[in-house]
């Protein structure tokens, strides 16, 4: 590595984890509202929040470090411009094409590690945060819980109360429902049960009580007792299960086939080839005269990163729902705006033939 070249690599290292930072910052406070917002409607318990804000990280990651290289170059890269720090580069017969190594020195370990997450490192964490919110789902501790407190039922659908509650929060003693379903009241008790998951649905297993029901006004109630009897707790929420593949390895992608897989699957080899081609546009892109303002660069890389972006995304979609070819996959997008970053370098290296004076 020359004396320039490590100057160059020190510079595009800096701003690239600059902006990494940055991005970083802004997607945890966007980590943390979606949790909070799941934890307040009772879809995860408070004490899981860390772990699936570790867990969900390398997703978010994914999307972020493609952006942060490529802004962060094209910060580097122009303020060279600015500087006129690239007029002297080129006298000394270094162009503009001549910057490749020092940034692919930069993409090359970002690239991998896009690779990595996207190929094994989200595929493993998504099934583990899924399996860390199953587990939770079997505890009444999801839903805000407490011996000896009335709580309200998810979906508002009726209030609960136990006296008193094991620490996994799935065994109970002496239980209280009360719930209003299409106009009758329901009301049970039980001296002991516990709480089970079946098909992603929590049913009550309750022993040794009775349930009273009827019409509202009416003098229909009936009282029952019985020794065992089951009910399902609602959901927090209306939201359907996701059927994303996110949480299947890249291997059994390999192997299920199916639309839905091969989109899955050409999703995760997009994103390291697309953050290669960001990096390579970068260079062309950065061009600028001197003391040139670098926000307006900064807000096209933006565009032309969130452009990149929903054209992969709308081609996932589509390939998803089989309107695309397999054949085709991701290519067609990948494939252009690679020829356009390799087209655009090849034309920033140009030098116009200076012109003879005559004699």
């Amino acid at each position: 590595m020359t004396l320039i070249n490590r100057y160059l690599f020190k510079q595009f290292s800096q701003l690239v984890l600059a902006v990494l930072i940055v991005l970083f910052m802004i997607s945890v406070g966007g980590f943390l509202t979606d949790l909070i917002s799941e934890i307040s409607r009772g879809k995860i318990p408070a004490s899981l929040m860390l772990q699936l804000l570790v867990l969900r990280m390398p997703r978010f990651l994914s999307f972020v470090m493609p952006l942060a290289l490529f802004v962060g170059l094209m910060m580097a890269i122009a303020r060279l411009y600015a500087d006129s720090e690239m007029a002297v580069l080129a006298s000394v017969g270094i162009g503009s094409q001549s910057l490749w190594r020092p940034v692919m020195w930069i993409a090359g370990p970002i690239v991998f590690l896009i690779a990595f997450s996207s190929l094994w490192l989200v595929p493993w964490t998504a099934e583990k945060a899924k399996t860390m919110v199953e587990e939770a789902n079997r505890s009444f501790l999801v839903s805000g819980l407490e011996a000896g407190r009335f709580v309200e039922l998810p979906g508002q659908t009726g209030i609960l109360f136990v006296t008193e509650l094991s620490r996994d929060g799935r065994q109970f003693e002496r239980l209280f429902v009360q719930r209003e379903v299409n106009g009758r009241l329901d009301l049970i008790t039980a001296s002991r049960g516990e709480l089970r998951l079946e098909g992603g649905a929590r049913i009550l297993r309750l022993e040794n009580g009775t349930r009273m029901e009827g019409e509202l006004g009416q003098r229909d109630f009936r009282k029952v007792h019985f020794k065992v009897n089951e009910i399902k707790v609602p959901e927090a929420s209306d939201v359907k299960p996701s059927n994303k593949l996110d949480s299947v390895s890249t291997l059994a992608l390999f192997k299920r086939g199916g639309a839905a897989a091969t989109s899955e699957l050409h999703w995760r080899i997009a994103l390291p080839i697309f953050a290669t081609i960001l990096a390579f546009l970068a260079i062309p892109l950065a061009r600028s005269e001197p003391r040139q303002p670098q926000y307006g660069l900064v807000l096209f890389a933006i565009m032309a990163y969130l452009l990149g972006m929903l054209t992969l995304l709308a081609g996932t979609y589509l390939l998803g729902k089989g309107q695309i070819p397999a054949v085709l996959g991701l290519w067609w997008a990948l494939v252009p705006m690679a020829a356009l970053a390799y087209w655009l370098f090849q034309r920033d290296g140009q030098l116009k033939p200076v012109p003879r004076a005559g004699a």
